[in-house]
């Protein structure tokens, strides 16, 4: 998938809708991997959204979704492998694959920094699990992730946009 038509589609879906439909938008973008915080923080802010609530509503989607894979990984690795010839691990993307080399070389630290922006926090989160992490701890560094990540585009998306005078 370009990145692009990506922001197109995702600009356009808050610029047409109103009020707390935007915001129940930017919490659903960003809880939609491939989307993430990465995508939906500068274009909502870009369309003139409060960026303070975008930020707290994109943080709350986008940790909430990888929650909800921290609590259902067991399963869903039950539900590929059974589907499958090769176990998950075998089956590399290269998003994957990134996240991984991040995870061999630094760990769950580095994977929850720099997963957001490298591989994706999803796949990040995945594979500090199928590396053998806790729950707990993948979920405490994965939202301190999240959390810089999100200030960081943010601020760097309402110095950006008013340098241009766009907001």
């Amino acid at each position: 998938m370009t990145v692009i038509p990506l922001l197109v589609d995702v600009g356009t879906a808050l610029e047409e809708a109103t009020g707390i439909v935007q915001y129940a938008l930017v919490f659903l973008f960003a809880a939609i991997p491939v989307v993430e915080i990465l995508v939906v923080v500068p274009v909502a802010v870009g369309l003139g959204l409060n960026p303070i609530t975008t930020a707290v509503v994109a943080f709350a989607g986008n940790v909430g979704s990888v929650y909800a894979l921290i609590l259902s990984y067991r399963r869903l690795l039950e539900w590929w492998n059974d589907r499958r010839d090769e176990p998950f691990e075998e089956s590399r993307s290269d998003r994957y694959a990134r996240a991984r080399r991040l995870w061999d070389r630094y760990g769950l630290p580095g994977v929850s920094l720099a997963g957001p922006v490298m591989a994706g926090v999803h796949v990040a989160a995945l594979v500090a699990l199928l590396a053998g992490s806790r729950g707990r701890l993948v979920a405490g560094w994965m939202t301190a992730g999240i959390a810089v990540w999100t200030v960081v585009l943010t601020g760097a998306s309402v110095a950006g946009f008013s340098a241009l005078g766009i907001v």
